[in-house]
């Protein structure tokens, strides 16, 4: 089973510090390896079938429509690859799978010639925003793609290509999202992507996250430069580098044009993007840092009682208030029950409580996220090509960004009227006078978050818009809106499946919920006929764990970020809300973005629920208790949740022996339900982000543990074992290529069978990981986030972040022990269907068998069937070194049917409409060379 020659299995005696971001040489290097590894793969032609969803889609980053069909055009998606379209939406086919990655920042397309030019790395700053490997250019409408270069730039914000020399190219470079790096910045090809001159440099932390050009003039061009700082624990989106550049030599040379005149200056301008009408007239929209004036209550505001007050209120003042005042602050802010202005006001004279505390009870990182008092939004136009610049509105444009801008910045202006102008955040906003009013066309069926949008320059509103949730079409200028989701490109966070015998699917997704259908449902557009998604939405915001109750599969637990959680009873729709809350005077706890749960196997009423302390419920979330000290670092000044728990796991074999991992890198067990707790990590490497940590079902003593340096642009891939329960580590990352891994999963039947998933993909182990083999029929080199089995379907199923999910048979695999075989062919009922359709238009309904096996050479086989003794049929297949599955069709040939008719005098066998013999019910019998099964056709 080994396909590497390298193996890897170190024990770290001493504290390793791993935060260096990797090279590109290295990033480079392991495409290469994981290439070769996929050749060599035994399990590359395991079949991976799509499982959608498609209805709620993901995040689109650029829609490029052909200029001269406006049905026929590409969109590029985060981390879903790119897709085409030549029927206005109504289809698309994926592109981008035969490359390396399906991250993607920015496309262009020469539309003449049939070049496409990708810049990889999504140009949006997110929590889940991968980077690329460079530019792809394809010469072929993507059948086959090259990299041309700036393979250390990770994200790439804007691709021109000018339009009269196609081998001229502009690309503006965002840079490393978690790390400084020199190769950001605006760069220039003059013939084709073969070499480049970088022409606009400003510092290491300064990248250009939008370039524009004026209509029919390549030569002047507009840049928005974008100084940013991303860390786990903190995010600084803005600074006075962030400025608007100006070329008119077709971007060989760039001068500074938003310096006192009229655009913002100093550390609080951020994200900035463009729209150019012509050459001279170009609006800018700016994500503005900057404080807000301090609002002065007037006579007559409302005397309500707000979170400010009591950050500088003393004592005496607050024993003073009226308790109907302070009552209607604690009721109002959802405080628990028994926080009411009598008890409180005792706390706070006895010393326990502070006033500042009625404050900070409040304040977790989801609430700071929308309390932040910037100015926001905001839009300013130029008429004169950039030496003054004028706001063209007054006051806030409020409801907008919010506090996270840096996620948006797109601004568009209708190519036939220069006071139309579009601004795109958590709603798409127009405009019809040039910015001075703005007006909604969000609409029902539109996805929140807007990435994208494309104003035809032909026939006024006519527009495609790019969003969190997908793409979507309008001809009446937003009034109304078509959803064009064919693609299943969902990020997904978390993958769940239940125990039922048709068993269900739960995930949660990156901004779009938590859904949840059959394993098998049918994922096409019948479902509009019916008026029925097979995919149920059971939760907005960012779709987060889920666990349901193995006793009664209605009740489900699942939320949304920042460890908001929720007790589902399916059955009669009831909602409760159970995230446990902190004690006033206490500071309150953090929760991660992806809050872990875990529902104890050992008793179905026992949740576990961490913050950075660990918290246990007897009763299903109604009550907690926190069975922990705060299990992390502390945590660190910033404005994102850090210093939390992000995995928990308990033993299957003892209730209590219970291991957490924290995103600053520690891991911890009890062994006494929390009564006692140990550190484990320290001879690991230290500060990395414990994507998982999984108590062995084989063995007691055995646990697994992935690390994750994706947050300091760290991508090795960190994979544990430990025998002892922690006490020492055995490195088994062996061969993966690199790439950070978020999940370990072990095969429930075969202890040596391990699964890993990567940002880059998907691994299996048959050795307990000495060596690894990457998956990949029907799997892209997708960012693979979470992993379950389900047991008794004995199906594998895979969420990705950006293709939604997949699901695998793995029967074969559990019954593999190393020489050629045949393995167990599930059986097939029969239908009197097979072969026929209601019209005779339709293509008619085919059974298909699979039959498995695994063979130590490529060869060509002949795969007989028998009835008894009688040769029903023949297939002849090219079978590769490794794992095969063969489709029969279960078919008689010509002779075998003649035979079997000799022998069953009384048998009827009919044609089919198709003209096919299909077999009878019966037992029969598949033999490859000396390998045999057999199956029935029932």
């Amino acid at each position: 089973m080994k396909t590497f020659t390298r193996i890897f299995i170190t024990l770290f005696p001493l504290t390793i510090v791993a935060q260096e971001p990797t090279s590109s040489e290295k990033i480079q290097q392991a495409l290469q390896q994981k290439e070769i590894l996929t050749e060599n793969s035994t399990v590359k032609n395991i079949a991976f079938e799509s499982m959608g969803p498609t209805v709620m889609s993901g995040r689109v980053v650029d829609v490029d429509v052909n200029p001269e069909n406006s049905t026929e055009f590409y969109v590029g998606y985060a981390s879903g690859g790119v897709w085409y379209t030549n029927n206005n939406g109504t289809t698309f086919t994926t592109i981008l799978d035969n490359s390396p990655t399906q991250n993607v920042g920015d496309i262009a397309v020469d539309w003449k010639n049939g070049t496409i030019w990708v810049g990889t790395g999504e140009n949006n700053s997110s929590r889940s925003s991968y980077a690329g490997i460079g530019i792809l250019k394809s010469n072929d409408k993507g059948k086959t793609w090259m990299n041309v270069g700036l393979s250390d730039s990770h994200h790439i914000g804007r691709i021109l290509i000018n339009p009269k020399n196609p081998d001229e190219v502009i690309i503006g470079v965002a840079g490393h999202l978690y790390s400084s790096n020199t190769e950001r910045g605006i760069f220039k090809t003059t013939d084709g992507g073969k070499t480049w001159k970088k022409t606009l440099f400003i510092n290491k932390d300064t990248g250009i996250i939008d370039i524009q050009q004026a209509p029919n003039n390549f030569k002047v061009l507009y840049a928005a430069a974008w100084e940013r700082n991303r860390k786990a624990w903190n995010f600084d989106g803005d600074g006075k580098n962030s400025a608007i550049y100006k070329s008119t030599d077709a971007g060989s040379t760039w001068v500074k044009i938003s310096e006192n005149n009229g655009f913002p200056n100093g550390d609080g301008v951020g994200r900035i993007g463009l729209a150019v009408y012509d050459e001279n007239t170009v609006y800018a929209f700016h994500d503005s840092q900057f404080r807000r004036k301090k609002d002065i209550k007037k006579e007559g505001d409302s005397n309500a009682l707000t979170k400010e007050d009591f950050k500088t209120m003393s004592v005496t003042e607050f024993l003073k208030l009226k308790d109907k005042k302070l009552n209607s602050y604690l009721k109002l802010n959802g405080f628990q029950e028994k926080y009411r202005a009598e008890n409180v006001k005792q706390m706070v004279r006895s010393g326990s409580v502070k006033p500042i505390d009625l404050a900070k009870y409040l304040e977790d990182a989801n609430t700071l996220l929308f309390d932040t008092p910037v100015v926001g939004a905001e839009v300013f136009k130029t008429t004169n090509g950039g030496k003054t610049w004028k706001k063209t509105h007054q006051g806030y444009l409020d409801d907008l960004y919010y506090s996270y801008g840096y996620y948006f910045g797109e601004i568009r202006v209708d190519p036939q009227d220069e006071n139309g102008i579009y601004v795109l955040g958590v709603p798409i906003l127009k405009s019809k006078d040039g910015g001075k009013t703005f007006t909604s066309i969000s609409k029902e069926n539109v996805h929140a978050d807007h990435q994208a949008l494309w104003v035809n320059p032909k026939k006024q509103g006519h527009l495609i818009d790019g969003n969190d949730g997908g793409l979507n079409i309008s001809y009446d200028d937003g009034e109304s809106w078509t959803k064009l989701n064919q693609p299943a490109v969902g990020q997904f966070y978390t993958v769940y499946a239940d125990n039922q015998e048709n068993y269900k699917v739960y995930g949660g997704l990156q901004d779009n919920g938590v859904w949840v259908a059959n394993h098998n449902a049918k994922i096409d557009k019948s479902w509009q006929q019916k008026g029925k998604n097979p995919y149920q939405s059971l939760m907005g915001g960012d779709g987060m764990q889920i666990a349901v109750d193995d006793r009664n599969p209605n009740i489900v637990y699942t939320g949304y970020q920042f460890g908001n959680y929720y007790r589902i009873n399916r059955e009669t729709e009831q909602n409760k809300y159970i995230q446990p809350k902190h004690e006033l005077g206490e500071n309150p706890y953090r929760f991660n973005w992806q809050t872990p749960i875990h529902l104890s196997k050992h008793n179905q009423d026992i949740l576990y629920l961490g913050g950075n302390k660990l918290h246990r419920s007897l009763n299903q979330g109604d009550d907690w208790e926190t069975i922990s000290e705060d299990l992390t670092k502390g945590g660190k000044k910033g404005n994102v949740a850090y210093g939390t728990l992000t995995t928990i796991s308990e033993s299957p074999f003892q209730f209590g022996l219970i291991y957490v991992g924290s995103d600053d890198g520690l891991i911890q067990v009890t062994k006494n339900g929390g009564g006692s707790w140990e550190k484990i990590s320290n001879s690991l490497p230290q500060n990395l982000w414990v994507s998982r940590v999984i108590a062995s079902k084989h063995k007691k003593e055995r646990v697994y543990v992935t690390l994750n340096g994706y947050r300091f642009d760290d991508f090795t891939p960190y994979v544990y074992r430990s025998d002892d329960y922690g006490k020492t580590w055995n490195n088994i990352s062996s061969n993966i290529a690199m790439s950070p891994v978020n999940v370990i999963k072990e095969d429930p039947l075969k202890e040596n069978i391990l699964y890993v998933g990567t940002d880059n993909g998907l691994y299996v182990s048959f050795n307990q990981g000495s060596t690894w083999e990457p998956f990949k029929n029907g799997l892209p080199n997708v960012a693979v986030h979470d992993l379950v089995i389900q047991p008794k379907a004995k199906h594998l199923i895979v969420g990705t972040h950006g293709r939604s999910l997949y699901k695998a048979n793995i029967a074969p695999l559990q019954e593999f022990d190393t020489k050629e075989m045949l393995f167990s062919i599930k059986n097939i009922k029969k239908r009197n269907s097979w072969g026929s359709t209601w019209s005779k238009w339709l293509q008619p309904n085919t059974p298909k068998l699979t039959i498995p096996f695994y063979v130590n050479s490529n060869k060509e086989l002949t795969v007989a069937i028998y009835s008894d003794d009688i040769l029903v049929n023949t297939i002849k297949a090219k079978a590769q070194k490794g794992f095969n599955e063969l489709t029969y069709d279960v078919s008689f040939s010509k002779k075998g049917r003649k035979k079997y008719i000799k022998k069953h005098k009384e048998a009827v066998i009919k044609k089919a409409k198709n003209d096919i013999y299909y077999l009878p019910k019966g037992t029969y019998k598949v033999v490859i060379e000396e390998l045999s099964k057999t199956f029935e056709v029932k």
